[in-house]
């Protein structure tokens, strides 16, 4: 792998402000979330421009590479070279010919927000919503006391947010909640990404925990979890009806409204 241009962005930046409180305003500065367009190259083609924070954006490229059916292994991605500039950044990724010949087949290019996955998709046939079921062991054990645990221990590494205020979390838990590694972005699905990414690049089994998110169970975290056989997905907020939908069709474990007191399973 190969990254030029300037180093990593630490993910936020200063911006001026005024607070008005009762008593009055005064000036100041805030710490604000970076959002900017990634173009993401396969084999020196564009195939998608997605708005996230430039941090992590090689685990991004090959965990969006990997949950959106753009390659099926680690194994076909030869090589990933990061370009960053002063507004966009670039990553792009050397493909297997097989790989690279499925997705020109695929005819899909997409444009991507902070909240969006399927902008750009050519008809409803290709989204995809229909996944395979996961081969994965059951994660041992009740649920609960492990996502009691991640939801107690996720904060203490949320640095982005802790700056911000603005961003969300995708954290790698072992099967009793202790959480291994955090990544974060100003979307959810992108955080994500940037998870898978690591799982792939640092040799971890997707089958051997599961991942705590800060965000809601949206679609598309639930159908990328299910394209990597990640056993169990649990979420903060509450999940939409097509995410629970896809999670039944997967065998894919969810569970929302993740507390510290308790959690909402959707059998």
């Amino acid at each position: 792998m190969r990254f030029e241009g300037e180093a990593e962005r630490v993910g936020f930046q200063q911006r001026e402000v005024v607070r008005h409180h009762a008593g009055g305003s005064a000036r100041g500065s805030d710490s604000v979330v970076e959002e900017m367009p990634v173009a993401l190259v396969c084999n020196g083609i564009s195939h998608a421009v997605m708005m996230a924070t430039p941090r992590d954006l090689e685990c991004f490229a090959l965990g969006f590479a990997l949950s959106e059916g753009v390659v099926d292994a680690r194994a076909e991605v030869y090589d990933i070279e990061l370009r960053q500039h002063a507004a966009s950044a670039e990553v792009e990724l050397t493909l297997s010919q097989r790989a690279f010949t499925r997705l020109k087949e695929q005819r899909r290019t997409l444009a991507g927000r902070s909240g969006c996955g399927i902008c750009g998709i050519e008809s409803l046939a290709m989204l995809d919503l229909e996944p395979a079921r996961i081969v994965a062991p059951v994660l041992p054990g009740a649920p609960a006391p492990a996502v009691a645990r991640a939801a107690r221990e996720l904060a203490q590494h949320q640095t982005l947010m802790r700056a911000t205020g603005g961003a969300h979390a995708a954290a790698w838990c072992r099967p009793d909640g202790a959480i291994d590694f955090v990544f974060e972005d100003v979307g959810r699905h992108n955080s994500l990404d940037k998870l898978i990414g690591h799982l792939a690049l640092s040799g971890v089994d997707p089958q051997g925990g599961f991942v705590f998110m800060s965000s809601r169970a949206s679609y598309e975290l639930a159908r990328k979890a299910a394209r990597l056989h990640i056993p169990m997905l649990a979420t903060i907020s509450a999940p939409s009806s097509l995410a629970i939908d896809i999670a039944q069709r997967a065998g894919l474990k969810l569970l929302s409204f993740c507390r510290q007191d308790g959690c909402v399973e959707y059998c």
